[in-house]
């Protein structure tokens, strides 16, 4: 991928609970050769026991030794170590109302694409302000609201539902898919809040017709099913505009399309607050006693 760090790719990102209780930044693992690295990923900790989050490549992945052809490339493990006399433990579960995970269903931009770090990923972003685990099925490529994904989606039982798959549908698919798809899922989830995200802006729409009529086209295509979707009746649905995703300055992409870690800083500031309200929302609900 000659427009993303191998970092982002291939590398491993390594966070920590600091003393005031935030998530900070501690070491990345760069890869340097094609099949085998080794790395330090943080050396000279202070004594004492700490929460670390690691998190692993947004592309590469790992594989069998003998992969079937065709499969993606990645290497066949990781080994995580630590100076003799220290210790790794699984960490306390979160409390109660923070274990459900936030499940994001997209594109390339959503897996990752072209985050410098695994960490810098807006999902990554969002999981450590929001304290909550974090499925990303974001498919680079792909992320085209297919009914039998609708299904598979619905098999999760998440906090939050966020589907962002206009990058790579047209306005005709939102307008065939997007319905099925959010009712598929509220079928089998009543509660659990979904949000429809429009696609960021590319950032040379301002000045190129096409890319600016994509962008108005599917808007207006999820904008139509969203409001269709609440006149039957449909509850708990949230909605995110693109425009607020990265700025009006067109410095956050790297070719137009896909974030650079700003852009991701920035679609994390947007995703922040509706978030934040549907997992508000989501948590007063469970608290209602059953009505009998």
């Amino acid at each position: 991928m000659p427009h993303m760090p191998a970092t982002g790719v291939s590398g491993l990102d390594l966070y920590v609970k600091a003393d005031d209780g935030r998530w900070r930044w501690l070491g990345v693992g760069q890869p340097q050769e094609n099949k085998t690295n080794t790395s330090t990923l943080a050396s000279g900790l202070p004594e004492g026991r700490r929460e670390f989050l690691l998190y692993l490549p947004l592309y590469n992945g790992v594989r069998p030794p003998s992969r079937p052809f065709g499969c993606p490339s990645g290497v066949s493990s990781v080994e995580l170590g630590v100076p003799e006399g220290r210790v790794v433990d699984k960490t306390a579960a979160r409390t109660e109302g923070r274990r459900k995970p936030i499940v994001f269903y997209g594109t390339s931009i959503t897996q990752g694409g072209c985050a410098s770090r695994p960490g810098m990923v807006h999902t990554a972003i969002l999981g450590r302000r929001l304290d909550r685990p974090v499925i990303n099925l974001g498919f680079s490529g792909n992320g085209r609201m297919e009914p039998e994904m609708a299904t598979l989606l619905a098999d999760l039982d998440p906090a939050v539902y966020v589907l962002d798959c206009l990058p790579n549908m047209l306005a005709a698919e939102v307008t065939e898919r997007v319905e099925p798809f959010v009712r598929t899922l509220r079928k089998a989830h009543p509660e659990t809040p979904i949000v429809l995200a429009e696609d960021r802006l590319y950032s040379n729409g301002t000045v190129l017709p096409g890319p600016r009529k994509r962008n108005a086209d599917s808007h207006a295509a999820l904008k139509m099913a969203y409001d269709h979707l609440l006149a039957g009746g449909i509850k708990g649905l949230y909605y995110l505009p693109g425009a607020v995703q990265l700025g009006d300055d067109g410095e956050g992409t790297v070719d137009g399309s896909h974030p650079t870690d700003l852009g991701f800083l920035r679609m994390a500031d947007a995703f922040a607050p509706v978030l934040t309200e549907a997992l508000k929302q989501a948590s007063e609900k469970s608290r209602r006693p059953a009505v009998r």
